[in-house]
Parts: C-alpha cells; structure tokens; sequence
C-alpha cells in the first residue's frame, strides 16, 4: 500500500512518519503531483496557520489536485482545516471538501485559547474509521480554531462549546488533533484510515 505525506511545511511531519512507520506504513514525504495522485492513501499534515498552509498549497500546484482526489484523504489538525470551506484565521478560503468554517475559539473564563492538552472524544455516529473508540477516550490537542459540529462530524470534543474532533465527508477525513502524539488512541485511528 503506497501512502505518501503531502509536504505542505507542516512541523509535525517527522512525528506523523513516524506514527505511521510503528503501524508497518512506510509513508513517502513528497510534493510530486504525479506521486500524490497514484498513492492508496494521502496524509495531509499541518501545523502553523491557515493562510501560509494555503498559500503553499497553492504555490506547489496542489490545491485543485487535492480536490480532485477519489482514494482516502486524512487532514491531520491544520490540514484538517484546510479541507474545510473558509477560515477565519488570516480570512483564507480552503479547499471547500467539508462545508464548514473553521472559528476561533472565542476567550472564556478558565479556558485559554490555545485549546492545549488531553480531552475526551465523543462519538456522534458509527464510522469505520472510528473502529474501536470508545466514548471518552483521550487525544491531544493543539489549536486556537475549530471546526464546528456539523452533518460532517464523526466525533467532537469540548472546550467550552463542542467542535468537531473527527470529520469525514465522502473520500476525505480529518482528526483535529494530533493523532501521532495521542498514544494508543492515536495510533488506533491512524490504522483505521489505513484500513480504510
């Protein structure tokens, strides 16, 4: 099984290999057009902020390939948001694969923004890539936006509000926190979408 790590200049690329090397998937870091279309799976990785994710999306010929794309996709934390419509960090239109706009966390008492640390998912529906989950098990994260719950979601977790912690719409899926950092949780959804 061919699964290539789209290069977009995430820092947590190294970490993601190495997650998916533990799981017997020795995936190929690369920009390459031709390369991307012809893998099994494709990573979408991302760490930073939407507009210069875009913008390198952009600048590497990528974003109308990305779209076109018909095997599984996973959008890891800022590529998970890029798969969305339109972010308001840096008011960047996305890729438009999951209809939803990605929000700041809005400044509460006792939750500081960024979201940083372990937090309970909930599953809201049945999904192969949510295999084995049970509620309330624990991943990690790191971010100041999120995407809302929507017909998109597959699990959220809460800070203050609930948002969308998993995400699946036709071929495309995302996980807003780092699944190469979330131990056996992490490392079990990760063989999901390998599975998929």
């Amino acid at each position: 099984m061919a699964v290539v790590l789209v290069d977009a200049g995430g820092t947590n690329i190294g970490s993601v290999r190495y997650a998916l090397q533990r799981l017997g998937a020795d995936a190929a870091l690369t920009a390459d057009a031709a390369t991307i279309r012809a893998a099994d799976k494709v990573i979408l990785p991302g760490v930073g902020a939407a507009g210069p994710g875009m913008a390198r999306l952009r600048e590497l010929g990528l974003v109308e390939l990305l779209r076109s794309l018909r095997q599984p996709v996973l959008g890891v934390c800022l590529g998970m948001q890029l798969l969305c419509a339109h972010s308001e960090e840096g008011d960047t239109v996305c890729l438009g694969l999951i209809p939803a706009t990605v929000r700041r966390f809005a400044e509460r008492p006792g939750l500081r923004v960024p979201h940083m640390g372990w937090n309970g998912l909930s599953v809201q529906r049945e999904h192969p890539l949510l295999t084995g989950l049970a509620d309330g098990e624990q991943a990690y994260f790191v971010h100041s936006y999120a995407v809302p719950a929507g017909e998109w979601t597959l699990a959220t977790a809460d800070y203050g509000v609930p948002f969308s912690a998993v995400v699946a719409r036709d071929n495309f899926h995302g996980m807003q926190f780092h699944p190469e950092r979330s131990a056996a949780v992490g490392a079990k959804l990760l063989k999901n979408f390998l599975d998929l």
